[in-house]
């Protein structure tokens, strides 16, 4: 079992135990190693976002890397996305982005991608581990080079660009929130020059201010900056950009459940849905997956997380999946979220059919639906706590099969989540307050 990764690789407050750079140097040795003794080429592309952190970490995964014969690439603050396309596209073995995503300043993370830029398997992560944990061997070794690719955001401009053909956005204002994190450069560059007029906010990163109240998870400032602008759209990622959420020209916030229900219709109407189905995980609003059937498609569920959405898509050869949360992946152009590439699209849409984002995205209708985070001690099974269970079962027959809840902890938090979903707003407030609760009296 998996001790350091955990559902979207390694993360914890920075310099403090898993997210220390000596657990980053074993980390960096044992990536070098792994795919090294498998006869691949001695390369590791290095990406990170803009935490001060950041380059504590750089450093001790380049050195672990360096130490046994093989070179890095370091691409400096990129896109997480971004990272997973230079991997591929530079023929690398490993890529390695430096960023606890969302997550206040004083965190940070590793994330691992394979050759082919999707996420490290679990038993790839596991096999890591289990290198890690090896005393180090005396043996003389040859020692790799670390380069500076200075291109690297040039590439992923032209890149992105190119997923829409470089189609011009002359005619559009759009603000921008890029969270003072790792989209501060690419994205407002790529929106400028695609003709869009740009607005853009937060970034300044300074290496303490990354998703500060701002971005994806914080999108007030947003609003109104896209009603004081009149703007036609806002546009905000988060500190990695590996996700997007939208607010459209009324001020009203467009989450991933209505980007992918727009996106869904769009490329059904060129054939460009795979088996006209839409992959999202149980955390998807049942009014998304309602909408979505009365227009002919299908919707498939997987457990939270985006890369149990990419192990679908990629098997079952999908076009399109993603989460409420904003991270979406269009399989043709990227393998992980892409909240930038997902943006492009979504303005494309716009421009192409000379409507509104409200009006494209008004046939989704959303079931009101409630989420309360509660800090844990301890990650206790849910199915153990009697009073939590009972709390859910009560839950369900006040919702009388017109409703859902859905509890799970964090893969990245010491945070249980409680999910209400059902007709009544007030109503599943209540509930969702009632169990987040009970919850706090077991392991809070």
């Amino acid at each position: 079992m998996k001790r350091i990764f955990g559902t979207d690789g390694i993360r914890g407050r920075a310099n403090v135990y898993p997210m220390t750079p000596d657990v980053a140097l074993q980390c960096g040795k044992a990536a070098a190693e792994l795919f090294k003794e498998k006869g691949r080429r001695g390369k590791i592309v290095i990406g990170k976002d803009t935490r001060l952190s950041g380059y504590m970490f750089e450093t001790a995964l380049t050195a672990g890397i360096l130490s046994c014969g093989v070179d890095a690439y370091l691409v400096g603050p990129m896109p997480t996305p971004a990272v997973a396309h230079l991997t591929k596209s530079m023929n690398a073995d490993v890529g390695i982005m430096i960023s606890a995503s969302h997550n206040p300043a004083e965190d940070n993370g590793l994330k691992l991608f394979s050759r082919d830029g999707t996420k490290l398997s679990d038993d790839f992560e596991e096999e890591i581990e289990k290198r890690m944990m090896l005393k180090a061997d005396s043996a003389p070794r040859p020692i790799g080079k670390a380069y500076r690719v200075d291109d690297a955001i040039g590439r992923y401009i032209e890149y992105a660009k190119s997923t829409i053909r470089s189609r011009s956005l002359n005619g559009t204002k759009v603000v921008i929130d890029c969270a003072n994190g790792a989209a501060y450069r690419v994205a407002p560059t790529i929106f400028s020059e695609l003709g869009a007029e740009v607005v853009a906010l937060n970034v300044k990163p300074n290496g303490l201010n990354i998703n500060l109240r701002c971005g994806a998870l914080h999108i007030q400032q947003l609003k109104e900056a896209v009603l004081k602008e009149k703007a036609d759209v806002g546009v905000a990622f988060d500190g990695d950009a590996d996700r997007v959420i939208f607010v459209d020209e009324k001020g009203n916030e467009v989450d991933g459940d209505k980007i992918m229900a727009i996106l869904a219709i769009d490329m059904k109407k060129a054939k460009k849905l795979e088996k006209d189905t839409v992959v999202a995980t149980v955390m998807s609003n049942a009014g998304f997956e309602s909408s979505l059937k009365k227009e002919g498609v299908t919707l498939i569920r997987t457990p939270v997380g985006d890369r149990y959405v990419a192990e679908v898509l990629k098997d079952k050869h999908y076009s399109l999946g993603g989460e409420q949360s904003g991270h979406i992946i269009i399989s043709e152009y990227s393998t992980t979220g892409d909240g930038i590439i997902v943006a492009l699209h979504m303005l494309a849409i716009m421009t192409k059919e000379r409507k509104p984002l409200s009006e494209l995205g008004s046939f989704v209708q959303l079931y009101p639906q409630t989420l309360i985070n509660v800090k844990v001690r301890e990650r206790k099974d849910f199915s153990r706590m009697k009073n939590v269970e009972k709390a859910v079962k009560d839950a369900e027959k006040k919702l009388k099969g017109n409703g859902r809840v859905l509890l799970r902890y964090s893969g990245t938090e010491h945070v249980a989540r409680v999910m209400v979903e059902g007709k009544i707003k007030q109503e599943i407030d209540k509930i969702a307050s009632d169990i987040a609760d009970t919850i706090k009296e077991e392991v809070g």
